[in-house]
């Protein structure tokens, strides 16, 4: 009996082997599951590197600069050095970090460690901003950082280890993506404390996660 053109093994009507059809001039076909999603795309997809925990780290970067951003544009002009204890930081230094912590997430990534007190002293200076302009300026300018640098990297670099150094010794050492997680918080309870110092200075307060006395908006 001749065998159907198009498949081969089973003649029987509903029987045929999805892996053995082939198509009118013998080439193979690509396997089809009983949903008609080829097995051949399935695997392909399930091949395909996860990105669940970089759309994640994404999003809330998105939502945080925009919380920082609100923030930054309250900044009363030259009050840089303003503080409410002496034992506080300044203003200038606590808007800064508001500004420009989401290039420690760039860092984070990229590098493999940081030495925040190197033996030969500090390699870096924290510019002197003194406007709500100059500031919004830097966290534009880090957040491009930051998300060319997540949307570069890979879920799999994100599980390695990633180490924090003083004086040349490790203080600190943990997955990538949980020191990216840490640095979030860090940057969002330096945001809270740099709300509480634009209320003492009598500048007004942004909502971020709900009204605040100035701005009834969610």
């Amino acid at each position: 009996m001749e065998r159907p053109q198009g498949t081969r093994g089973s003649t029987v009507p509903g029987d045929t082997d999805a892996a053995d059809i082939v198509g009118p001039t013998g080439e193979e076909m690509p396997r089809q599951s009983h949903d008609g999603v080829a097995d051949d795309d399935r695997l392909n997809e399930s091949a395909r590197p996860s990105t669940e925990l970089i759309d994640r780290l994404l999003a809330e970067l998105e939502r945080e600069t925009d919380r920082s951003r609100r923030a930054l544009e309250k900044v009363p002009d030259n009050q840089h050095d303003w503080k409410p204890h002496e034992k506080s930081m300044n203003f200038g230094y606590l808007a800064n970090m508001v500004a420009t912590i989401p290039t420690w997430l760039a860092m984070i990534i990229t590098k493999d460690e940081l030495d925040v007190a190197p033996k030969s002293g500090p390699t870096q200076k924290p510019q002197k901003l003194q406007t709500s302009a100059e500031y919004l300026e830097a966290l534009a300018s880090s957040f491009k950082q930051a998300n060319e640098a997540l949307r570069a990297t890979t879920e799999a670099h994100l599980k390695t280890r990633w180490h924090l150094l003083a004086g040349g010794q490790v203080v600190m050492e943990m997955p990538r993506q949980e020191m990216l997680r840490d640095t979030i918080n860090h940057w969002v309870h330096h945001r809270g404390q740099m709300t509480v110092y634009l209320r003492l200075m009598g500048a007004p307060v942004p909502a971020l996660y709900g009204p605040s006395a100035d701005e009834k908006r969610f």
